[in-house]
Formats: structure tokens, sequence, C-alpha cells
């Protein structure tokens, strides 16, 4: 009889997950479903979505893995919807109770309600995906979860173990927040522009401007770390938005430097910290294999610096490493912790969102009276159109997990022009001009343009682009001579394997600009509804829906 858990994550980028024998069945983060970037209120359409993906009720499930401390007991909602004893319900929110068209369900009486530590539950999703079945380092980072900004464990034999834990003063993630808040961006979102930025700025002369904010490691230990002060916080809109007090300092140190330099100082700062960090525990463990999450983790940047250290032959970042992941880590680690099964399975790809099959596209289509084409070989004839300069959205199959665009929920172009990063960045995802874009490439590919390359199935490293194929691909190669890539396999995503390969035969090139189907400020579209939205309201000139064809002039 098969074994059924939930993973719950209520907080920034709310999610559920849901693991069925040990294998990710259904992930979702409850943005896709509200519109909301990071939604970080209750995932209540996530969990009916999960369960109706899965075909079961809440009576087949054995284990509701919950992350972080009050999460139960703080949320009206799982009282009411799991049936649970009012009794667990912090007095100070006794007055919140769900409306009666709220969906209930009854758990069974078998159920086990299991608490995961935040930073626990990052550390799982990282270990219980890597497929490492003998000892390896385990590092989690990002801002601070259950009062940890950073742990140490060691994962071996099925188990983890907890080997070193840091609170919020030695956080490097609030620290590159702070910059990032200084830069006029999102904490918790703009980090990554943050990243894209550095490489057109100069450290020079720059050495120690933020010794007096930043955490120092020697050796693999804290040895000063920074009273950050309590962030505030301002909710809008149904997503947490923090303050950092340090980010006025920073402000002063960007009139002062540029934003530009200020980024590539924060960049190369957080680079040198934790290396400082892994390199020692990787020597004091004695091992070769890294596994990895947390949103620092989040940055290309770093994780191609740890590859290159050369100590690694095996590096593993889990792909949704922010706390959108949370929910996949606190299933895994319930099911492993729970079961006497033996060996870790390493994932292949994170396609666990919703599909739409062509049936229902077609009556969506019909319904709102939109020209269409079905097409015999929808791959061959998007090539066709790429290759003739147009902007193509790809809608395909179930709906990627995490933040990047993987070949199902995408937005493709030509990636041989250089102008062509301009023109997705103004006419598309309208946003800022220095922002970068990652290449799709089959495997068969990957040697003729990557150098120090390692299979990158999730666009969560960058490597160094080959001189000698770089200015073919301009569109996706970075300023700093960078590409972060999608390396596909045909097993694992068909259609678009099959896409990039048909566009190669046609051009000589086997490469598309991917990005994440959607504009700045929202998420990435998951319903057929959410991208024709985003169709009509972009530069778009074509959308494939499943095998459904649809043009701006109804000609297809």
């Amino acid at each position: 009889m098969s074994m059924y858990v939930l993973g719950i994550h209520v907080g920034h980028d709310s999610n559920v997950a849901l693991v069925k024998d040990g294998i990710v069945v259904a992930d979702i983060a409850e943005e896709r479903l509200r519109g909301v970037k990071h939604f970080s209120e209750t995932p209540s359409l996530g969990l009916e979505w999960c369960l109706r993906e899965a075909g079961i009720s809440m009576e087949d499930v054995d284990i509701i893995a919950v992350v972080s401390l009050d999460t139960l007991n703080s949320q009206p909602y799982f009282v009411k919807t799991l049936g649970l004893d009012k009794e667990r319900l912090n007095p100070k929110h006794a007055y919140i109770e769900p409306p009666t068209y709220i969906k209930s369900y009854q758990i069974s009486k078998g159920t086990e309600l299991v608490h995961v530590d935040h930073h626990l539950a990052h550390a799982a999703s990282a270990y219980f995906t890597s497929g490492y079945n003998d000892k390896c380092l385990i590092i989690t980072a990002d801002g601070i979860g259950d009062s940890v900004s950073l742990a140490v464990w060691r994962g071996e034999d099925g188990g983890i173990e907890p080997l070193m834990k840091v609170g919020a003063e030695g956080s490097l993630g609030w620290f590159y927040g702070a910059v990032t808040e200084a830069l006029g961006w999102w904490v918790g979102d703009g980090e990554g522009k943050t990243m894209g930025l550095a490489p057109y700025g100069n450290t020079k002369g720059m050495e120690g401007i933020f010794d007096s904010i930043i955490p120092h490691y020697e050796n693999g230990r804290l040895i000063k770390g920074h009273n950050f002060g309590d962030p505030c916080y301002w909710q809008s809109g149904g997503s947490f938005h923090w303050h950092l007090r340090d980010s006025e300092y920073v402000k002063g140190l960007v009139d002062k430097y540029g934003r530009e330099n200020i980024a590539a100082e924060a960049q190369w700062a957080l680079e040198e910290e934790m290396l400082k960090i892994i390199l020692p525990w990787l020597e004091r463990e004695g091992v070769n294999k890294f596994c990895c999450s947390g949103g620092v983790f989040l940055n290309i940047k770093l994780n191609q610096r740890v590859w290159e250290s050369k100590r690694l032959d095996h590096q593993h970042i889990f792909p949704n490493a922010g706390d959108g992941g949370l929910g996949v880590g606190a299933a895994l680690y319930a099911y492993y912790h729970t079961t006497s099964e033996e060996g870790i399975k390493p994932i292949s790809h994170i396609y666990w969102g919703p599909a739409y099959l062509n049936h229902e596209i077609e009556e969506i289509l019909k319904a709102r009276n939109i020209p269409h084409r079905f097409c015999d070989d929808i791959s061959l004839k998007c090539a066709q159109l790429l290759a003739a300069g147009k902007i193509l959205g790809w809608f395909q199959g179930r709906m990627e997990s995490g933040p990047r665009a993987l070949g199902n929920r995408s937005i493709l172009i030509d990636p041989r022009k250089a102008e062509n990063k301009d023109i997705i960045n103004k006419r598309v995802k309208f946003r800022e001009p220095f922002r970068p874009f990652c290449p799709s490439l089959p495997l068969e590919a990957a040697d003729k343009y990557l150098e120090n390359w390692r299979m990158e199935r999730y666009m969560i490293t960058s490597f160094n682009g080959k001189e000698e194929t770089r200015g073919e691909i301009p569109a996706v190669v970075h300023v700093d001579k960078t590409l972060r890539p999608q390396i596909v396999e045909r097993s694992e995503n068909e259609k678009f394997w099959s896409l990039l390969t048909e566009f190669g035969e046609l051009t000589g090139t086997p490469v598309l600009l991917n990005t994440s189907f959607n504009i700045k400020g929202e998420p990435i579209v998951c319903s057929p509804r959410d991208a024709i939205r985003c169709f009509y309201d972009t530069g778009m000139d074509y959308l494939a829906l499943g095998d459904f064809l649809i043009s701006k002039d109804g000609r297809c």
C-alpha cells in the first residue's frame, strides 16, 4: 500500500507538495494559483490541487509535515480544514475562522502531524533529491528561518546530522538582502538583480566597505557576527516585504561608489565568506560530494565559484532552493525519517505542477473566440518561426517547480542576435535592460558551448562560455562571458528537446534564449488562461499552447 506525505509551508513563497513512496508527485507554490508573486498566506488552493492531482482524499494521507514551529497553531485555516482541536490554536488567532465555503477535509485517525524545522526542510530538499548514497556535506543558507540563518549538516546512510547552526548574527542572506534593498529592489526577490548587475561593476578601491555589516567567517566558523536588529516587514497584496536597517547605510555607499560597483563588491564579499564556510567543512568531513539549499544558493555565481574550487566531484543544488522548496523538503524528510527505505532517489526533472490536455486547451480557446491552428508537429513549426526571428510563448506539459523556466512555461527567441536580449527585456518582460537571459540547449551540444561544465538541468549554476562559440549566441552570454544553461535531455522533455534540435537543424545553432513565461512582478503562468493574458499583454508574436498555435494577427 502506498504511503502519502503532504509537505506544507506557510510564509514567504507558501507552497504544498505531495510525496508518494518517496517520489514527488505534486508540488506547487500558491503564487501560481493566486497570481500574486511570493504569496505568503495560507496555500489552500495548492493543498486542494495536490490532492486532486494525485487522485486521493485527505483520509489517504499518512503524514502531514509542516514547516516552522508555529505553522499549525497560528493558522486558523488548518484548525478548521484539517479538523484539528481548537485548543491547538494560539489564543490571539482564536477570533479568526474561515467561512463555511472554504473547503474542509477529514483526516484519518492514523494521520501523523509532524513539524520539520525550516533549515532541516531545506537540507532534506537537497539531500533526498541528490541520489547520494554515501557520505556528503550539506549546507543550508538563507536570511533566517526558525532562528537559524546558516547550517552545516552531514548526510549519510539516509540520515541528516546537524554539525553547526548559526543564528541571525551570521546571516549572509540578510547582508545581501540589505544591499538589494539599498539598490531599490524587493528583499527575497531582487537578489537576482543584484547578482546580474554585479559584473558591470568594478571592485577596485572598495575593499572593506562592508566590513561593519557583513558577518565574517574563518575555517568554517563564524568569528565576527553582526547585529542586524529586528527586520521590519510590510504585508502588501498577500506578500511580505522586508526592511533591513543596514540598507540605509548601504544607500550612502551607493551614492558614493555607484550602483554597479556596490553590487560587484557585495557579490564578491558573499562568495568569499561562503567559500570560507564550504571549503573548510569539505576538508573536515573528507568528502567531495556537496549538496545545498536555501535562498543564498539561488546565487548562480556563488555556485560556479564552489564548482570551480576543484574540491568537488559532485555538486547538487536543489533547483527550488528558496522557501518555495520547503514543502518538498518537509515531505521528503518525513517520508525517509519514518520509513526504513534504503537508497536516496535522485531527481532528473522538477515538472511537478499542473498540466493541461489538448482538449482542455481547445475548449478555452473556443470559448474566447481566439483563432488557433492545430499542428501535427508543433516543435518543427515553432522552430521555423523562431528561425524567422519571431518571439514565442511556449506552454507545454506539467509546469516547472521553482523560479526558472525549464521549457514548459517559457518565452523563447533566437540567441544569435545580441539585440534580442534588449528586445525581450523591453518588449516582453518590461524590466531592467542590464538583466541577462539563459540559454537552453540539448545535452549533445553542451560541450560545444560550455567550459568546465557538469550536468545542469535547472539554470542554477553558471559556467564560462567557450571563447570560440560565445560569439555565436551573444544574447545569452552575460557581460562576464558566462552562461547559465539549462541542459535538456530527450528522455526528460522530448518536445522541448525536439524544438531545440529542430532549431539547430534550421540554423546550425541548437540553442534558444529561454526566459520564464511572465512579466516583471508577476508569477510564472500556470494555466492556459494565464498564458493567453500574458501573450496579449506583451510583445510576443506567437503562442504555442500544447499542440495549438496562436498569432496576434490571427493567421497561424
